[in-house]
């Protein structure tokens, strides 16, 4: 068994994939941003799409983040600190040219009626 994409040494049908499939809702800010690293990893555009806060979503296009979810090799992703509504990360993945790249950012989340949604991030 290997562990999940978000790194937690779980399997990911057991971690992310119940969030990523709509069986249920993450719980935490955390449990959200490893859930849209994994779905990143997955190629699940409906998922990013629809955990991106509601006034932001007109600035994320589906069709984008399809694309450079799979353009890249997803290699791992590294949790620095989180609070109740933030999450600072490194997202390390192979770029088109498998160039060693990392994603730097503090991102912030909202809970709104029991879903936690990504706003934006600081890279």
């Amino acid at each position: 068994m290997s562990n999940c994409y978000c790194g937690n040494s779980v399997s990911y049908q057991e971690c992310c994939e119940p969030y990523i499939k709509g069986i249920a809702n993450a719980p935490t800010a955390e449990a959200l941003m490893r859930s849209r690293y994994s779905a990143f990893a997955t190629a699940a555009a409906d998922y990013l799409v629809n955990t991106t806060h509601i006034s932001k979503r007109r600035l994320h296009k589906k069709s984008d983040i399809l694309a450079w979810s799979q353009a890249n090799k997803w290699i791992k992703l590294e949790v620095l600190a989180a609070t109740e509504t933030t999450v600072t990360f490194k997202a390390y993945f192979l770029d088109e040219n498998l160039k060693a790249q990392v994603h730097y950012e503090l991102s912030t989340f909202k809970l709104e009626n029991g879903n936690w949604f990504y706003v934006d991030g600081e890279y």
